[in-house]
């Protein structure tokens, strides 16, 4: 993020005020043309690297951080009780949130500095889908897996998806990969899910009470509510999601462009307090002692041993079996652009944006590899040195570099 505001600046300092002597050198040459003009006079990698070593202390220390309640915001949880804002300087307060558009809507008025968001959010947010256009960034994923469809034990006798036609299923948002991962799953079995399954939002925490009562048939939910169902004996487990897509993306970190721009050191100390948390959570010797701490009323509210079953991957499964998934959960931070494109591609399938779409541009903008992997590094973590890479979905291979032809491979979607 300071890269580009050293580079903005550079280029308007070249300009001065003409915005439209800028716009049109920058049209006639090209971004990357003019880059490397201006490189070849002004060393801007010296100007970028001088900067991002003496970022100082945080400009802001007392930080509200918005969660909703579930195992995928485990690193944005955790990260009070265990100490790891405070490790950098922070005096940070995570905020229990009823449900995701709660959230969109009191990050969008500034009662959050920064946000646990699903990962499709920020690119929708930026995008003005589902409500008004504000930059968003992205700087890092929280969880990767983690989630599960589940049914109510009246349809332990329906576990092909062909015959859940007239099913009500419950996601947590719209802009979630919850709906889309349920969407691809009936869509490959040949279900319309505008038409022969109806999907409802429903916040998490409400997922189990609305299955008990049975206004849902089933829901493709965040934990721990999935393996709240199988403990409370109402539901089981379908299927887990890594078995949909080993290694998706759900949650993430997210803020406004603003917040990074205006306080880049604080932004700086964020983004390390909650990469060193995931980090932290994606060692398995650590999960009981993050599941006693994110339990308590303030945080999830969750008995501990439902939580562990989550986090350790040795959990009930609702059907008489003790299954061991250890990565059933998983903590990655880095955020793909590639996985940014696969989003964008299934909100342009569903209807959620229309007209043409600038995948890359749009997912490397928002999704902010570049920052992730500074910090990874920084820390002494491993980060992978592209941001690219394919995708298998169900046994299907999502190229990245065709995103436009893989849209329009789908036999089922919207229109």
């Amino acid at each position: 993020m300071m890269e580009r505001a050293i580079e903005s600046a550079i280029v308007r300092s070249v300009f001065g005020h003409s915005d439209i002597s800028r716009r049109s050198f920058m049209g006639l040459v090209g971004g990357g043309t003019a880059a490397a003009a201006l490189a070849s006079i002004f060393p801007i990698d010296k100007a970028k690297a001088a900067l991002l070593d003496t970022l100082g202390k945080p400009e802001k220390t007392d930080l509200n951080i918005g969660f909703v309640p579930i195992t995928c915001a485990t690193p944005i949880i955790m990260a009070q009780p265990l100490g790891f804002y405070e490790r950098y300087g922070l005096n940070a307060q995570v905020i229990k949130t009823a449900g995701w558009a709660v959230a969109r809507d009191k990050s969008l008025a500034g009662e959050y500095d920064a946000s646990h968001m699903l990962t499709p959010m920020p690119l929708a947010m930026t995008l003005g889908a589902g409500s008004v256009a504000e930059p968003y960034i992205m700087p890092a994923v929280e969880n990767i897996n983690g989630q599960a469809i589940v049914l109510s034990n009246e349809h332990k006798d329906k576990r092909d998806p062909k015959q859940w036609k007239g099913f009500t299923f419950g996601v947590p948002f719209e802009f979630s990969m919850h709906n889309f991962l349920l969407r691809y799953y009936v869509a490959e079995h040949g279900l319309d899910p505008d038409v022969d399954i109806q999907i409802r939002v429903v916040p998490p925490p409400e997922m189990v009470a609305n299955l008990r009562a049975g206004n849902l048939d089933g829901y493709l939910s965040p934990d721990p509510f999935n393996q709240r169902a199988v403990w409370e004996n109402i539901g089981f487990i379908h299927i887990l999601t890594k078995e949909i897509w080993e290694g998706h993306p759900c949650c993430a970190f997210a803020a406004p462009l603003s917040f990074a721009t205006e306080l880049p050191n604080t932004y700086g100390a964020l983004l390390k307090s909650i990469i060193d948390a995931t980090q932290y959570a994606s060692n398995p010797d650590n999960r009981k002692e993050i599941s006693a701490a994110i339990a308590p009323t303030n945080y999830l509210n969750q008995p501990v041993e439902v939580i562990e079953q989550v986090l350790t991957g040795t959990y009930a499964d609702g059907l008489g079996e003790v299954k061991q998934v250890p990565d059933r959960i998983d903590f990655d931070p880095f955020p793909w652009h590639s996985m940014g494109v696969w989003i964008l591609t299934q909100m342009k399938r569903w209807g959620y944006i229309e007209g043409d779409v600038d995948y890359k541009a749009v997912a490397e903008q928002v999704y902010l590899a570049s920052d992730a992997r500074k910090i990874m590094t920084d820390l002494g973590y491993d980060a992978p040195a592209e941001s690219y890479k394919s995708h298998v979905i169900m046994g299907k291979t999502f190229d990245p570099e065709t995103p436009e032809d893989y849209v329009s491979s789908f036999a089922i979607k919207k229109g």
